[in-house]
């Protein structure tokens, strides 16, 4: 794929510009002198790359560095070694959550809800994974059971995350969906696994109206035409779920430090987030009226 670090590399240049000095003001000092070596590459560097190899669409970013050092001198000014850079991957964490935190979608009228699972590995060798031990924990979905994280996502109708929120795979859906809603009012459509009496007077007193189907052990209610319509598009966020998975940010088990799996994860957001072919409503609309 063709990417043009240009323009990349400008958008993420112009959020570390007022990034940088903001974080280095927001650090609290151990009292003890450290030494400060600055590094050849930038930060603005090390986000750009991370960001590029997710927009390349190759499995193996140890490949795409490799690749990247034979074009240095028309890409980069200077790129370092291969595991020096691995090194350097766990700086750009907070810049990638922060940059990420900019670009989240509009608030609409309706949108989506639903969390997917991020396995680590294999459940058969779930007893002997140490990368992420004591992180990592044994959920089930409607698929089966996995080993890792979920990944709880509100979306809009543009297909823009919105609200994104990272739990151990035991956690139920519906934990952690006060603290996605923060300052968003509108009407949330998830799918079964979000009903809850508690939660859906918590949402209402927030201005958010949940809506989902009923069980068949529940009475039938009426429902707005246009509330209907919209439940029956909630197969919109698995689309979404599809397009991010493809990217193969979620199903990873070659990591090998925690900080680092999860920069991965941020930058290959960021990727979906200033993409252009980014799924939305209309596009649905339109394949399946």
């Amino acid at each position: 794929m063709n990417i043009d670090y240009d323009e990349l590399y400008c958008n993420v240049d112009d959020f570390c510009k007022g990034f940088e000095p903001w974080y280095r003001a927001s650090l609290i000092s151990s009292g003890t002198k450290k030494r400060n070596r600055q590094c050849k590459m930038s930060l603005s560097e090390i986000m750009t790359i991370l960001i590029a190899y997710h927009k390349s669409g190759m499995s193996c970013f140890k490949y795409f560095y490799l690749n990247l050092l034979k074009n240095k001198d028309r890409l980069f000014s200077y790129l370092v070694h291969y595991d020096r850079f691995v090194s350097l991957i766990k700086h750009a964490f907070p810049a990638l959550v922060c940059f990420l935190k900019t670009l989240e979608g509009t608030i609409t009228e309706y949108m989506f809800i639903d969390a997917t699972p991020m396995p680590v590995c294999h459940n058969l060798r779930e007893r002997r994974h140490k990368v992420f031990k004591g992180l990592a924990k044994k959920g089930k979905t409607s698929t089966g059971w996995f080993f890792g994280f979920k990944l709880h996502f509100i979306l809009n109708t543009f297909g823009e995350i919105v609200s994104m929120s990272v739990t151990g795979g035991n956690v139920n859906d519906r934990s952690p969906v006060m603290d996605l809603v923060k300052g968003i009012t509108g009407k949330l459509i998830g799918d079964k696994g979000y009903i809850s009496k508690t939660l859906s007077t918590e949402l209402f007193e927030q201005k958010v109206t949940l809506i989902t189907k009923i069980k068949k052990n529940m009475k039938n209610i009426l429902m707005d035409m246009t509330d209907k319509m919209m439940l029956m598009k909630r197969c919109f966020i698995e689309t979404v779920f599809s397009s991010i998975k493809s990217l193969n940010i979620l199903i990873h088990s070659r990591h090998r430090s925690p900080i680092n799996a999860f920069t991965h994860l941020f930058a290959g957001l960021i990727n979906y987030q200033i993409r252009d072919d980014k799924p939305s409503l209309d596009q649905l609309v339109k394949l399946h009226p």
